[in-house]
């Protein structure tokens, strides 16, 4: 492979990989990643070993820092999980993970099936074999009740019975296979557990090249040393999503990027798109794949150097997969592609570093990478490639999947009508008041946890002091007498926007102390927050609370919010050299602020 070191950080970070490079030069990365002027999110992680990870847990911190997450490691012995897991650990217990990561592998299943074993031998064995690793992940659950993730079981690097060994329950693959089985069936009946999917990653890198017996028999390594910067990149894409990190648009050209051949010069009728050439079925492939993202909440924007009614008459293609109403934004016109992306942030209120870029043209590429260095930009030139580099980059990996998630796309387009009805009023009251705004503002239900929680470790704008929670945390606030908690979902004429708000105060005495006060940017500008306020208020008096005490805690993102408290009213008691501020108001003085959105009981 061909060395990336000119491309600096990203180049090095981002797929493809190098990673003969990225060994050489991991201390040097770790120097400058930790030199950068960033607000950085700081997690404890705890790895627990069932092989050698003292390399995964280095490359491991290189790429989370390199999404803004510094890492303090807890690294347990060698094969001292189960043992860590189960039993009491002072040192474990002191370290107080944010996540646990067990890193086990096919390597720690102690007994196998045998070509002798009956049938109810086998599924007895293999009720031993989960039953030990169940017994770890609810072990660490009741005592730590942080986010854990699991390896899951590669498969055996011999199949002892040929082809039989997939089907048969004496062959080793089976077994392996109905394990994971097992596992991912407990996956999907407990919150805060992921699963590391590393029977993927080994078939992606070569089944025979990642169970490197040398590198097991020298170094207790699970896997070839080269494949360890794979590894433990795949394995932040599970932590950044699961604290919000995760990238939201990705935003297209058009010519010979979502199509073969020039729109504007060919015409629509002669693109490249479609069954009847092997390039028009790639970039079908390429556009059936952006649907698909798009149906799990990813937005997709056009930055496309076109007439706007040529572009448009592309994306009407017969063949063509996706529709002008497919995006969330498109911006066809002959500017610089750099000043298009400024635009289309600007028009869906999200940060350019919630983008990533998508371009044949390695110049346009170039640009972009160089001008608005926030934007991620994919390196690839034609459809198969764009398509490795969006799903092997993780920039959308799911933590979590909700109706929100799967509504988003049509929130955002129900937004361009709003945008489009607000420039007929000359009084923005007028405006708000045509809205028909109906909002829920509820104590949490459980029906609504999961949204809740990812709604707290993904908004950075307007979040007054970013605390994040992990779910377990979250529901422990909600099933205490301690906390006033709301969030709100606000509906207009144009649709529903899902749950966008959410407040947590700790009660101590008469005061509320607001801990958590975020909304989604999407609803801004919509006096939600004075609807949430005037509930917060509301609260308080029947709790017969006297006093909110407010903080704001500056970060690179969240000055919008910075004067929020002066202007609902409250008294700024002390600030920070960098901007920190306590605010209080009394309960008493209250008046209702909310005058344009209906509250629903």
């Amino acid at each position: 492979m061909e060395s990336r070191e000119n491309d600096g950080l990203a180049g090095l970070l981002e797929y493809p990989l190098d990673p003969e490079t990225l060994l050489r030069k991991k201390r040097i990365l770790r120097r400058e990643l930790l030199s950068r002027d960033v607000k950085w999110l700081d997690k404890r992680i705890a790895i627990l070993c069932g092989s050698t990870a003292n390399d995964i847990r280095d490359f491991l911190e290189l790429f989370l820092l390199n999404e803004g997450i510094r890492p303090s490691f807890y690294l347990s012995e060698y094969d001292r999980f189960y043992e860590d897991a189960v039993f009491d650990n002072p040192a474990l217990k002191a370290f107080s993970p944010d996540i646990i990561f067990l890193h086990t592998s096919s390597r720690n299943i102690t007994r196998w099936p045998d070509v002798t074993m009956d049938a109810a031998a086998a599924e007895a064995l293999l009720a031993e074999q989960f039953g030990r690793f169940r017994t770890v992940w609810d072990a660490l659950a009741a005592r730590y009740g942080c986010p854990v993730v699991q390896n899951n079981f590669d498969r055996p690097a011999q199949r002892l019975l040929g082809n039989r060994d997939i089907w048969d329950w004496r062959g080793g693959s089976n077994f392996v296979f109905r394990l994971n089985g097992l596992l991912y069936a407990y996956a999907a009946e407990h919150k805060d557990f992921y699963v590391h999917d590393i029977d993927y990653l080994a078939g992606q890198y070569g089944q025979e090249r990642w169970q490197d017996p040398n590198a097991w028999a020298l170094y207790k390594y699970a896997m070839s040393v080269k494949a360890i910067p794979e590894f433990a990149r795949d394995l932040a894409h599970i932590i950044k999503a699961i604290y919000g990190k995760n990238k939201k648009t990705v935003v297209l050209d058009l010519d010979n990027t979502l199509w073969g051949g020039v729109v504007g010069d060919d015409g629509p009728e002669n693109l490249e798109i479609g069954p009847e050439t092997a390039a028009g079925e790639s970039f079908t492939a390429f556009q059936t794949y952006l649907k698909r993202l798009g149906k799990m909440g990813v937005l997709l924007a056009v930055d496309s150097k076109n007439d706007e009614k040529n572009a448009v008459a592309g994306l009407e293609h017969p063949s063509g997969v996706l529709r002008p109403e497919d995006f969330a934004h498109i911006e066809a016109n002959w500017l610089s592609k750099d000043q298009n992306m400024q635009t289309i942030a600007q028009a869906l209120n999200l940060g350019l570093d919630s983008f990533v870029f998508v371009d044949d043209n390695p110049a346009e590429r170039s640009i972009v990478r160089a001008q608005v260095p926030a934007v991620t930009v994919a390196e690839a030139d034609e459809p198969w490639g764009f398509m490795s580099a969006l799903d092997h980059g993780g920039y959308f990996e799911v933590a979590s999947l909700t109706k929100d998630d799967l509504a988003r796309g049509e929130m955002y387009r129900a937004n361009a009508g709003r945008q489009k009805l607000e420039r007929s009023f000359e009084n923005y009251r007028d405006y708000l008041l045509s809205l028909q705004m109906r909002a829920v503002i509820r104590d949490f239900e459980p029906v609504h946890m999961q949204r809740i929680v990812q709604l707290t470790n993904k908004t950075n704008q307007f979040n007054l002091t970013t605390k994040r929670y992990t779910d377990a945390e979250m529901r422990h606030v909600a099933d205490s007498d301690g906390y006033v908690r709301l969030y709100g979902r606000l509906e207009d004429k144009f649709g529903d926007n899902g749950i966008v708000s959410v407040t947590v105060g700790r009660i101590e005495g008469k005061r509320l102390h607001m801990e958590l006060w975020l909304m989604s940017c999407r609803v801004l500008k919509r006096d939600m927050e004075l609807a949430m306020f005037d509930q917060i208020v509301e609260q308080c008096r029947a709790r017969g609370l006297e006093q909110i005490v407010g903080y704001y805690y500056p970060t690179a993102k969240n000055g919008m919010v910075r004067e929020l408290y002066g202007e609902l009213g409250f008294e700024k008691v002390s600030e920070e050299p960098d901007g920190a501020a306590v605010w209080t108001y009394p309960v008493a003085g209250h008046q209702t602020k909310n005058t344009v959105i209906e509250i629903v009981r």
